[in-house]
């Protein structure tokens, strides 16, 4: 799949999105409209898949296109990493998920942390954040997305069943599970270890 085509059509995709918020012309309306419609289907050829599953595919979404927000806590022990595994795919993650509408991301990772592995964390220190289309997460994504890895600390806790994930553990970072590389990479986990043997320290606020 050419990564350049995906990229024409990520783009067509924001244009269609935008001009269908603005414009105040009928006819303008439906040219976007029919942009949108066509950029599905350019998802559909590129990645072989019905037009129907392309469209299910897409978060909705509405306004002028932005890059979305996918925050991921890094909570260690030792030289193990703790990671949930994902019902959906039935592979393992750093926990995480969408920031939220009125919560900020360090305080939304905590959440997320809590809900999908039961483990309590505190003290959240942004260690990178990564472009995801820059990055070989797989499968590529039709949205563009921005992704928050924090560093936190561990309070302990123990797993609760969630909707969302179905095992949480520590792994050592060298001996890790199959990855549910849409979500995390291998190199995601090894960076936010180096960023904490480096010392990092302190709070972080929003």
């Amino acid at each position: 799949m050419s990564q350049d085509w995906i990229a024409f059509a990520k783009q067509l995709r924001s244009i269609a999105q935008t001009g269908q918020t603005y414009t105040t012309n009928k006819y303008e309306l439906e040219r976007y409209q029919q942009l949108e419609v066509l950029t599905n289907q350019m998802f559909a050829v590129l990645g072989d898949v019905p037009i129907e599953k392309v469209e299910g595919f897409f978060i909705p979404d509405a306004g002028y296109a932005t890059p979305k927000v996918d925050v991921r806590g890094a909570v260690f022990v030792d030289n193990r990493v703790l990671l949930v595994r994902e019902i959906k795919d039935g592979r393992w993650t750093l926990p995480g998920g969408w920031a939220d509408v009125n919560e900020g991301p360090s305080s939304c990772v905590l959440r997320e942390i809590l809900e999908e592995s039961g483990r309590h964390a505190s003290n959240p220190r942004l260690a990178m954040l990564k472009d995801r289309s820059l990055h070989p997460y797989t499968p590529v994504s039709p949205d563009h997305l921005y992704k928050l890895f924090y560093v936190c600390d561990h309070d302990g806790g123990e797993f609760v069943s969630n909707n969302e994930t179905d095992a949480a553990d520590f792994f050592a970072i060298d001996d890790l599970p199959p990855l549910s590389e849409g979500r995390t990479l291998p190199e995601d986990i090894h960076q936010c270890r180096a960023f904490l043997e480096a010392g990092a320290s302190g709070s972080y606020s929003d």
